[in-house]
């Protein structure tokens, strides 16, 4: 089986709750996500999903995907889909670093793969394990007590683990945790995530100030050391995140001692294949994961429930429902949260079928005749 086309396409995905805040002042309202489609000769097409939270919160941005497919995209035509390592090293080869970019290209990779082999993808990545997942919520920056009337309602949905989005004043941050604490049942847990917005100092605050909260402390500076300083001068669990983008980091962390969960993010590692390579190197060193990505629609959140279906139970901290967030479905098929938690399809590779008419026509198409935008 060889690649004969990748095409490329931009979906805006705007959001149920009007906009999303978190540290900084970051803010977003709609998404560009680029679906990608992988055609070969064998007549088998695949799917996959990159979607970047924006350019100012990891070195990745939605018009850059695009681009970067441009310059990969020629070096693929004629690649064996389903060789997924072979795949990789000759991605990065033609393209050295820049993993987002490959991201949906391996993705749309392991839905051919399952095509092909008429197997879904999670049991390609291991075998599944029980009915479903568990899911997490993010709750978006705003005042504590708005903060705790949306993990109210999405409680009563069904959501146990809420990641609150801290990382402003540390007085209110303190205030933000505490009150949504408050509202918390036994069996909930509760993630202050930060995303690198605090300093130390005020890091160092704001976990004296909840010492005696049930909650776990997420990326609550920029820097590794920054964190692992924090980790060594509290006694909260502490998880770590954007700092996590390669085996390497996972291997210094794990030897420092500096976290109890990482969050693995599907395009940060490049795609499933080197995140499957992450996720069973933590189950190995016993380090429980949250499998995630940085957003994306329902291509993407397929993605991720085969990853996190994938994973040991005693391992997976929590995922994610990406796809509720928005209000364009850009496929059918895909998963939908059920009660705070969330089953990968049955059906062979994703188990999607994507919307081509929501998708529209492509904005780049690569094949033997070289790119066409």
């Amino acid at each position: 089986m060889k690649i004969t086309r990748i095409s490329a396409y931009k979906v805006f995905l705007p959001l149920r709750e009007g906009s999303y805040k978190w540290s900084g002042g970051k803010s977003v309202t709609v998404f560009d996500s680029t679906i990608v489609a992988v055609e070969t000769d064998a007549g088998t097409t695949g799917h996959g999903e990159v979607c970047p939270l924006g350019p100012f919160y990891l070195p990745a941005y939605a018009a850059g995907v695009r681009a970067g497919l441009a310059e990969l995209g020629p070096h693929l035509i004629g690649a064996d889909p389903t060789q997924l390592a072979k795949l990789n090293r000759r991605m990065d080869a033609a393209l050295l670093g820049h993993p987002y970019v490959k991201s949906a290209v391996d993705i749309a990779c392991w839905d051919i793969l399952g095509k092909a082999s008429d197997l879904p993808v999670s049991t390609l990545l291991g075998g599944r394990y029980g009915d479903d997942s568990v899911l997490y919520r993010a709750i978006s920056q705003e005042s504590p007590e708005s903060m705790a009337t949306r993990v109210r309602e999405y409680r009563a949905q069904g959501y146990r683990r809420f990641q609150l989005k801290v990382g402003g004043d540390p007085d209110v941050d303190i205030e933000r945790i505490k009150t949504v604490a408050a509202v918390l049942e036994p069996g909930d847990r509760l993630i202050a995530d930060a995303n690198t917005g605090w300093t130390m100092h005020e890091a160092l605050r704001v976990a004296r100030g909840v010492r005696d909260v049930d909650v776990y402390l997420e990326q609550p500076c920029r820097s590794y050391d920054e964190c692992l300083t924090i980790r060594r001068h509290c006694d909260h669990p502490f998880v770590l995140d954007e700092n996590i983008d390669s085996l390497d980091p996972l291997l210094r962390g794990h030897a420092d001692r500096a976290m109890d969960v990482v969050n693995l993010k599907i395009s940060k590692f490049g795609g499933l294949t080197k995140t499957r390579q992450a996720r069973d190197l933590c189950c190995a060193l016993g380090l429980a994961m949250t499998i995630e990505d940085s957003w994306g629609g329902d291509v993407a959140t397929a993605a991720i429930a085969h990853l996190a279906h994938s994973t040991p139970p005693e391992y997976l901290f929590t995922s994610t429902d990406f796809n509720s967030y928005v209000t364009v479905s850009t496929a059918e098929g895909a998963p939908q949260r059920n009660g705070g938690r969330m089953a990968a399809s049955f059906k062979p590779g994703l188990g999607i079928r994507p919307r081509m008419d929501v998708l529209g026509e492509p904005v780049l198409v690569i094949d033997h005749k070289g790119v066409r935008t």
